[in-house]
């Protein structure tokens, strides 16, 4: 697959999910706040309940003592001036015509018999009579709109503990909640227009009311604004509560993310297979271009043995095995690094540890690749100060790690000054040993450093086509550096040199 076709694929697929998500978020914010709208509603329908029944309690408290008042006047008129042991006696009544005239009506006789003196009274006195009944009524009328007013005048001047009892106004509050839907805790207070408490219930804790869990309503109305009262009720769990309205879309969340996760690691999957592809490639290119020169070489020593005259000559017979056996040696490294790329494929390598002394095998390494540093006219220095230097490891691998090393410093020189190599080992805090091989090439960049370990990867160098390799050496060593628990690291500056740095364990004795 291209990579054009990839990115392609990519940028489709996060738009798509990329819109999937914005749909699903704007719906959960669209029911968030249609829920907290509707949770708001009620409970202001519920509060405007709760004052409009504690104002109609107000009102008939306040009608039920004038009506007992106005009981007590007429039968005690009554047991004054009208009862005697035999039932007679007389009824009085004082009225005021609409006209403004006062009169008084005075009927004596049996009272009991009362009902039957209508059929007795002369039409034009039935009709005074009607009058009168008429203008008592006006009066009582009068009266009711004076009740009234002494009910919006005097109300406020009652104690509002006696207006609102805190037992009225909790069972108020939870048969209105309950009436519209609402049940879940609640905490309120009452309180004067100075902000103080008048009463609260048990959990009603100022300090911990959120604006949008807490609501107000006045009391009282018609109430003078000095006299005013408010009752605040907050919701502890209003979030919980609104929240628990979109718990379905949860779980559409969580397979959103999961797709969106597998989706990035398949693409992060493909665009790794096909760099490796690439390197790969690259890999069997450059192996091709490798074996070609050492098999032409060997192939040309060949056909000159062929030649009577050539093996006449010593010295020519002895310069053809010399060529032989150098592209023999060369041909036995490249197998070698394909059997290296070979081992990264295996979950383990397999390796025969025993007991080395590293300064031992050091020395012995650097002996044999001090006649290649002087063929490019340089010198390499050892300083193998380590006073115990046995660790565990397999020396055939070990070897041919620091081997790569040496033979990466000796590549990456620079040309135009003499290349000096520095091999030493010391031992450090927690019973390990340090092998520091350092040059003075060309250095590495700051982005070289993160990747000189992966697999396949070449660090460029400009115009020098010189440098062969497959970018497997310093992979191979890191890899065999942490089978046997060690630790490398790389220290460089571009342009001044470079230094590794290996961290072994130690052998216990």
């Amino acid at each position: 697959m291209k990579k054009a076709t990839i990115w392609f694929l990519t940028i489709i697929m996060a738009l798509t999910f990329s819109g999937l998500l914005y749909i699903q978020i704007m719906y959960m914010k669209n029911m968030i706040r249609m829920r907290d709208d509707q949770f708001e509603e009620g409970v202001r329908r519920s509060l405007y309940s709760v004052s409009t029944a504690l104002e109609q309690d107000e009102t008939r408290h306040f009608l039920e003592e004038d009506a007992l008042a106005i009981e007590r006047s007429v039968y005690s008129q009554i047991d004054k001036n009208n009862h005697n042991a035999n039932g007679i006696g007389s009824l009085n009544y004082s009225f005021t015509t609409p006209d403004g005239l006062e009169a008084n009506l005075t009927i004596q006789g049996d009272l009991n018999s009362l009902p039957k003196l209508k059929g007795n009274i002369p039409s034009d006195r039935f009709r005074s009579m009607q009058e009168t009944i008429r203008g008592q009524y006006l009066y009582q009328r009068g009266l009711l709109n004076e009740v009234i007013f002494n009910i919006l005048s005097q109300s406020s001047n009652r104690p509002i503990k006696e207006r609102a009892d805190s037992a009225v106004v909790d069972g108020y509050l939870k048969t209105a909640f309950e009436n519209n839907g609402l049940n879940l805790p609640f905490e309120y207070a009452l309180v004067n227009r100075g902000g103080g408490i008048v009463y609260r219930s048990s959990g009603y804790d100022a300090a911990n009311i959120s604006a949008n869990s807490s609501f107000v309503q006045v009391l009282f109305p018609n109430d003078p604004a000095s006299r005013s009262n408010l009752i605040k009720v907050y919701f502890p769990t209003k979030k919980d509560y609104i929240m628990s309205s979109i718990k379905f879309m949860i779980p559409s969340f969580i397979f959103t993310f999961i797709l969106l996760i597998v989706f990035l690691y398949t693409i992060i999957l493909a665009f790794r297979q096909k760099r490796l592809t690439e390197m790969k490639n690259d890999f069997i290119n450059n192996m091709t271009h490798e074996f070609k020169t050492p098999i032409s070489s060997i192939s040309l020593a060949a056909q000159m043995l062929n030649d009577d005259s050539v093996r006449k000559s010593p010295t020519m017979m002895q310069h053809i095995a010399t060529v032989i056996n150098d592209e023999t040696k060369r041909l036995r490294f490249q197998v070698e690094k394909v059997l290296q790329m070979s081992m990264f494929d295996r979950q383990k390598a397999t390796l025969r540890l025993q007991d080395v002394d590293a300064n031992t095998a050091i020395a012995n390494i650097v002996s044999t690749f001090k006649l290649k540093v002087e063929r490019y006219g340089g010198q390499i220095v050892s300083d193998l100060e380590a006073a115990d230097s046995t660790v565990e490891v397999d020396e055939m691998h070990f070897t041919n790690v620091i081997f790569n090393l040496l033979d990466n410093a000796v590549k990456y020189r620079k040309e135009d000054v003499p290349l000096l190599l520095k091999v030493s080992t010391q031992n450090v805090s927690g019973d390990r040993l340090e092998i520091r091989i350092s040059d003075n090439g060309i250095g590495l960049k700051k982005e070289d450093q993160k990747k000189i370990f992966e697999k396949f990867y070449r660090v460029s160098t400009g115009n020098r086509h010189d440098v062969k390799g497959f970018g497997l050496g310093l992979a191979y060593v890191n890899k065999m550096i942490k089978e046997l628990k060690g630790d490398i690291r790389v220290e460089s500056e571009f342009g001044t040199g470079t230094t590794f740095i290996i961290i072994l364990p130690l052998t216990k004795n």
